[in-house]
């Protein structure tokens, strides 16, 4: 065999780790994310008994600026903010959807 095509089957290898490496974090975010759906359908359930909207513009401004703090780079704070503005609409839809369950429920 060449060099080359060693050197080729090498990378091949390493790709597989690489892409096994984000099938396992893909594993642990998905994980997360049903976690924090959870966590946004008991704060759903506690804004509906005081009274308070699901939109808070303020707390979702202190989200993303927690997110984008954790970035070693502009790239990636370009990301990871895209990332969490659609994290947040779907925890914000999926909070909606709560509430009008319940809403549904009770009449």
């Amino acid at each position: 065999m060449s060099e080359s095509t060693l050197s080729n089957t090498d990378h091949w290898r390493e790709l597989e780790e690489w892409r096994k490496k984000i099938d396992e974090i893909d594993r642990q975010l998905a994980s997360l994310l049903c976690e924090r759906l959870q966590c946004a359908r008991n704060i759903s359930i506690l804004k509906t008994r005081i009274g308070e909207q699901v939109l808070q513009p303020e707390r979702e401004k202190e989200v993303l600026s927690n997110v984008i703090s954790q970035a070693d780079s502009i790239q990636k704070v370009n990301a990871l903010e895209k990332i969490y503005r659609c994290i947040i609409e779907e925890s914000r839809l999926f909070q909606h959807e709560q509430t009008n369950s319940r809403q549904s429920a009770g009449r």
